[in-house]
């Protein structure tokens, strides 16, 4: 009799998660409590799995042998609650896929930066010329992807909800880049729930492993020694650093590994900001732990695309981050941005529209929770995603759409300028539109700052 295997949300990880468990034979059902998007349904419908949305069927959910489970959904929620009194084991898509990799995995986590590291990561691997696929919390399900392909090495970006429903996940290279306290609602508001759940990235990991981590962040320091693990520990300094991991100094970014020390120019970074530099030492280490030679990574960099305008985060306020993708002015580039993040996303869009065929972007639009309109004529876009999209907004001004943004977004989500068009209504070119964006954001900071403060006074 065959297992049966049910998947809780049927998003970008959940679906993944159920074609795999599909072609590896399983007895599989997809429950979503909320809508389940049209293009998701007929990836599923392919292939035979039954689904349900709206709903959370006792019946059809309590009988399964595992449970995989969206890290979009608390374990707080009754039918996990449920599941989890009966004894059935619930699981992360990555622990799942995790399963049928022969590849070795990096996994990079942290409260900041992982997004970046993850993708930088992944690209000095790409062009020094590895098999290696981009999964978890970016890009595409790595269960997904495993139902046609496997790769020599993984590049996962881990959230500490996918780190919860790790069990036997054992990356070869785990990074932690920084903690500060974030989703504490999903932690009993606790802190020190919130850094265990970081720190058990290491708990399956052996002598053969590595572990690097931002040793001179706070909490990471302070619960260093609470967090024992096997693997070898490689740490990331800015002071000098006389054993193995890695510094940086205005002379470079230095690697101490296997009693050899290679530096790497300062000016080679696309990224800039010292907590780009933290990213930019983990990816590197990493590089080298994989073998890859220092020419191959001394090419490499310059050409990371994390650059002004495209796909640029320009900060973050309670959990919710602000992407300034402004050079996206074509149906193409907003592609790439939609498919970039697995988190939902509030979409600013809109300009001068070039004959746009929105129809392109339906495969990897699953996310948006809402549109912001922000142009002198919307009626395309509008048109469009009336029966698409829940929450559609018309604005007139980049301040407008930023606080509107704010307004409709919540912790983990994505406010992202991604327009689709030029830019010559409402401002000078696509720089002066992005310029414009991350100083909206700075002054909607500054002004939340400011009520902070004088709530407290």
């Amino acid at each position: 009799m065959k297992k049966r295997i049910v998947i809780l949300g049927a998003g970008e990880s959940g679906t993944g998660a159920a074609l795999l468990a599909k072609a590896k034979g399983y007895d599989v059902f997809v429950s979503d409590f909320g809508p389940i998007q049209d293009s998701n349904k007929e990836k599923l419908k392919k292939v035979d799995v039954p689904f349900e949305e709206g709903n959370h069927s006792d019946d059809l959910i309590l009988n399964a042998d595992k449970i995989i489970k969206s890290p979009g959904i608390s374990s707080t929620v009754q039918i996990v609650k449920n599941a989890l009194a009966k004894g059935i084991p619930v699981i992360d898509e990555l622990e799942f896929a995790f399963r049928y990799t022969t590849g070795k995995i990096v996994a990079i986590t942290g409260t900041n930066g992982k997004s970046t590291t993850t993708m930088m990561t992944y690209h000095l691997f790409k062009e020094a010329g590895l098999s290696v696929g981009l999964g978890g919390n970016i890009g595409k399900s790595m269960a997904g992807q495993l139902v046609d392909e496997d790769f020599d090495w993984w590049v996962l970006e881990c959230s500490s909800f996918q780190i919860d429903g790790f069990t036997d996940f054992k990356p070869h290279i785990g990074v932690l880049l920084n903690i500060t306290p974030d989703h504490l609602d999903r932690y009993d508001y606790n802190v020190e729930n919130y850094v265990a759940s970081k720190f058990s990235l290491f708990k399956n990991q052996d002598k053969d492993d590595f572990a690097i981590l931002y040793t001179e962040d706070n909490l990471i320091n302070k619960n260093l020694d609470e967090h024992p693990f096997s693997s070898k520990l490689l740490e990331l300094k800015f002071d000098d650093l006389p054993y193995e991991g890695a510094y940086a100094n205005p002379s470079g970014i230095i690697i101490n590994l296997n009693e050899r020390r290679h530096t790497f120019s300062q000016e080679l970074l696309t990224i800039k900001g010292k907590h780009n530099q933290t990213n930019a030492m983990a990816s590197i280490l990493t590089s080298k732990i994989a073998r890859i030679k220092n020419d191959k990574i001394t090419d490499s960099l310059p050409k990371f695309k994390s650059i002004q305008h495209r796909l640029e985060s320009v900060g973050s306020i309670y959990g919710i981050e602000f992407i300034n993708d402004s050079k996206a002015t074509n149906v193409d580039a907003v592609y790439y941005a939609l498919e970039a993040f697995t988190r939902p996303i509030i979409w600013i869009v809109g300009g001068v529209d070039k004959g746009n065929d929105y129809s392109q972007l339906d495969a990897v639009s699953t996310n948006v929770k809402a549109i912001i309109c922000l142009g002198k004529d919307n009626a395309k876009i509008k048109d469009y995603y009336k029966d698409r999209c829940p929450i559609i907004e018309e604005t007139q001004s980049m301040q407008e759409a930023v606080e509107m943004g704010y307004k409709l977004s919540k912790d983990r989500e994505v406010v992202l300028l991604s327009p689709a068009c030029a830019s010559f209504d409402l401002f000078k070119n696509y720089e002066d539109r992005g310029n414009q964006f991350r100083l909206a954001f700075q002054l909607l900071e500054r002004e939340i700052e400011l009520k902070k403060l004088s709530q407290s006074c």
